[in-house]
């Protein structure tokens, strides 16, 4: 399923196999939530920029319009038009966005759901049944999002009831894929990496689900809060741990630099709504950092958003056009900046690749990762 073809330092250049196609690593999952990029871009529209792997959230698609509608209807796939690989985050990181809306047991987590209030009860078997009815290729276990920071003793014992619901989520997948009528009989679950900014207790934690033997691990609840620096430190801390033959899934990271510093510290998958949503407030990524298309200095710019960019919307477009449909709030304002920051990210994870396949992955990182981040 995954194979290491080339290492710089801690970086690795992979290949991913599932169901649905092989996938080149490092990569960044292109967030479709409830089976949908915000900012109108159709699953054909992901083709176009460059998109591998399409990423849905299993607590959304639950709400509405319901897994069981979308099994009925021949899976996630099948019902949003695309053909490529799906990882379905498993609800976990709801336990934390919806704090206000929840209880946490050992059974699982009750939730108000956030659309009408109505009661919603998940853990780790009704994940895995919601993931199963999708059938994504990827199942993310479920999980506690832990907030940072948060007392030692409590991420001691919440990193121990993950642990037990990992081992049951593992085995209600097990189950769930031996029926006859299985969504995607390809589907895999990737254990996560919980344990707050404690090294010790991240350790602890990814030792013990590495004996788990699963196809995959990502390092969770991270870039939730906590400065980067210390971010950093916890892949660091946690990477000699991990399946040296397993990807490595950081989630919902994040900025270029953050991509481009965590590919150096040994990281595989990468999601994040950044791209996306800072697209549809006017925030844009080029090649020489991020610029606000809605600023006045660009009302008579006919030139792209970036000259270096060979994305749809820069080999047609002007700044000055891109501008003009902002401030008339035209719809289509929001679908061309999408287009263009998704097409950027995935065109950066192609050139970290390319770097990596000819050994001056350093190098790009030494000019790229702190250019990227700069206002223009």
């Amino acid at each position: 399923m995954f194979q290491v073809i080339k290492q710089e330092g801690s970086a690795r250049r992979g290949v991913f196999t599932c169901p649905h196609g092989t996938v080149q690593t490092p990569v960044f999952m292109n967030v479709g939530t409830q089976a949908a990029i915000k900012g109108a871009l159709s699953a054909q529209d992901l083709k176009t920029v460059g998109c591998q792997i399409e990423l849905s959230n299993t607590y959304h698609l639950h709400v509405r319009p319901g897994d069981d509608v979308i099994r009925q209807l021949g899976g996630l796939h099948r019902f949003m038009g695309w053909d490529g690989p799906i990882l379905t985050d498993s609800g976990g990181f709801q336990v934390f966005s919806l704090a206000g809306l929840r209880k946490i047991k050992e059974e699982g987590v009750h939730f108000a759901a956030h659309t009408d209030g109505r009661r919603i009860f998940m853990g780790p078997e009704e994940s895995m049944r919601i993931q199963w009815n999708l059938g994504s290729d990827i199942a993310m276990a479920f999980d506690e999002c832990i907030e940072n920071p948060a007392p030692h003793d409590y991420v001691r014992d919440s990193i121990q009831r993950t642990v037990r619901w990992l081992d049951r989520c593992k085995t209600a997948l097990a189950q769930l894929q031996q029926q006859d009528d299985t969504v995607n009989p390809g589907q895999v679950l990737f254990g996560i990496n919980q344990g707050g900014t404690y090294h010790d207790l991240r350790i602890q934690h990814m030792q013990r689900i590495a004996e788990l033997d699963l196809p995959g691990y990502a390092l969770g609840g991270l870039a939730v809060g906590e400065p980067t620096d210390v971010m950093y430190g916890v892949i660091e801390a946690v990477e000699p741990y991990m399946p040296k033959d397993k990807p490595r899934y950081l989630m919902g990271v994040g900025t270029p630099s953050n991509i481009i510093e965590g590919v150096a510290r040994g990281v595989d998958f990468f999601d994040c709504v950044m791209p996306a949503r800072n697209a549809r407030h006017g925030h844009l990524f080029t090649s020489q950092g991020i610029l606000n298309i809605k600023n006045a200095k660009y009302q008579l710019d006919d030139g792209p958003i970036d000259p270096q960019c060979q994305c749809p919307v820069c080999q047609r477009y002007s700044r000055a056009y891109l501008r003009h449909l902002f401030k008339a709030e035209e719809m289509l304002a929001m679908r061309f900046a999408v287009t263009h920051n998704l097409h950027f990210y995935n065109h950066l994870m192609q050139q970290i690749r390319d770097a990596l396949d000819e050994g001056r992955f350093d190098a790009f990182r030494r000019e790229n990762s702190a250019k990227l981040g700069q206002r223009i």
